[in-house]
């Protein structure tokens, strides 16, 4: 860990110099509080042990001030003169330790070791939480097409090993549940799986996000916040859509790549960390490294073991598995012997070309499990368009059904330019003449306009 020691006597100055480093701690020794505080407003500590009687600050102050700059900081107090007013600053600092002045070098030791597991069990709680808000990475891989089989083959092979993996994929085919199954079957199982979309935050966010920030290091920082790196600390970190990731970004992920070390902003000293890097993205990457988009020498250290995510459309035999599995989510109390889905609804379902994959399934069976009051599931419970395929078939004789809308003209359009790129929906919307994000927008009103229907 990284630790201050704040103290006025040399001798102990001297001790601690030598005996923490020995520990396997790194170590900033000062003579007093001011010069504490001083260390403090430049970087971060694990944890601080100070004197409660120092010239100019006392240990509290130097406690309150690091507890200030980073809330996670633990703190331990050496002091030679206990008292009932020091005890009740402890309490209220929430100080880890009180120790009495002489103390042994091993109940020293011993104290650091459990801060050392205190932190490493907030980092997993972290984790845990960030898992629990994200709800697809609780399901399993559903299907037993031999395009699925040939997933689960590669998953079991590489998950034991610290190879990173890039996971390709159109959007919407479960890429994070493959990161998640990998992790599930490695060593690391037992800490922490954390996810992020890189496409989704903002490109000012995402270096914060990443590595973290100390307090103050940018408009809006108003405290200091550690990185996923270090939530993920002994697990695995799965970077969805890594194609999205900026150029500016992709230097510093590939020195953190290279020596395992992070820099949170506006912190000039590095901290070590140990994170499995799973990847995911729906772009062509050597495209992108030849239009000087993508990092080549980034592409290949992400890249050393590649796993490809059919989609939904080349393995449609695993379609009424999937359908079934996701309508349990909504149904969980329906018998396994009842059947969920008519026939002619699963034939329905099949002919889809499904453009959005399993998410645009996902949220097919909601709808239908929504407007369905009895089983099974009929073909007129599921959403409009599936009517419309099925009782007038291909796309240009959709005039005789009578007038349409404008949002249904809009979003007829918007599907038939996803079926012709085969649900690539950056080429869709480049042949809409629409940005990717207006894109996103209307198919998420759709969505919504479905559920509420």
């Amino acid at each position: 860990m990284k630790i201050l020691f704040a103290d006025d006597e040399k001798s102990l100055q001297k001790l601690m110099s030598l005996e923490l480093p020995r520990l396997g701690h790194t170590v900033t020794v000062c003579p007093d509080g001011i010069t504490a505080i001083a260390a403090l407003e430049k970087e971060d500590f694990d944890c601080i042990l100070v004197d409660l009687d120092m010239p100019g600050k006392s240990g509290i102050d130097v406690i309150e001030k690091a507890k200030e700059f980073s809330p996670e900081t633990e703190a331990i107090i050496l002091t030679g003169k206990s008292s009932t007013e020091s005890a009740i600053a402890a309490v209220r600092f929430k100080v880890y330790a009180y120790l009495t002045k002489p103390c042994r070098l091993m109940e020293l030791k011993t104290l650091l070791e459990g801060v050392a597991k205190k932190r490493e069990q907030d980092r997993k709680i972290k984790a845990l939480t960030s898992r629990l808000d994200r709800i697809e990475g609780k399901s399993k891989l559903i299907g037993d097409s031999g395009a699925m089989e040939v997933v689960n083959k590669m998953i079991a092979k590489v998950a034991p090993s610290n190879s990173a993996v890039l996971i390709r994929g159109e959007t919407g085919t479960g890429k994070e549940l493959v990161a998640k199954a990998i992790h599930d079957q490695s060593l690391r199982h037992s800490q922490p799986f954390v996810a992020v979309n890189c496409g989704a935050l903002p490109e000012n966010l995402i270096e914060s996000e990443l590595f973290g920030h100390r307090k103050g290091a940018f408009t809006g920082a108003e405290e200091t916040r550690i990185g996923l790196f270090e939530v993920a600390h002994g697990g695995s970190l799965f970077l969805d859509e890594i194609g999205e990731l900026p150029k500016s970004l992709q230097a510093k992920l590939l020195r953190v790549l290279e020596t395992g070390e992070i820099r949170r902003v506006g912190e000039n000293s590095s901290i070590k960390v140990d994170v499995r890097i799973i990847s995911a993205t729906h772009r062509h990457l050597e495209d992108m490294v030849r239009e000087g988009d993508f990092r080549e020498d980034l592409m290949f250290r992400i890249n050393t073991f590649e796993i490809q995510l059919p989609p939904l459309r080349e393995r449609t035999e695993d379609i009424p598995l999937l359908a079934e599995h996701i309508s349990r989510r909504f149904w969980p109390t329906i018998p396994m012997t009842h059947t969920v889905f008519a026939t002619e609804t699963i034939h329905a379902l099949k002919s889809h070309s499904w453009p959005g994959n399993v998410r645009e399934l996902a949220n097919v069976v909601e709808h239908a499990t929504i407007l369905c009051e009895e089983l099974p599931i009929q073909p007129q419970h599921l959403p409009r368009r599936f009517n419309e395929q099925a009782t007038v078939g291909p796309p240009q004789l959709r005039a005789v059904m009578g007038p349409m809308s404008l949002r249904e003209l809009e979003m007829q359009a918007i599907h038939e330019a996803l079926d012709r790129h085969e649900g690539n929906k950056p080429q869709a919307a480049e042949e809409l003449g629409i940005s990717l994000k207006t894109l996103y927008n209307k198919l998420n009103q759709a969505t919504a306009s479905e559920k509420s229907a």
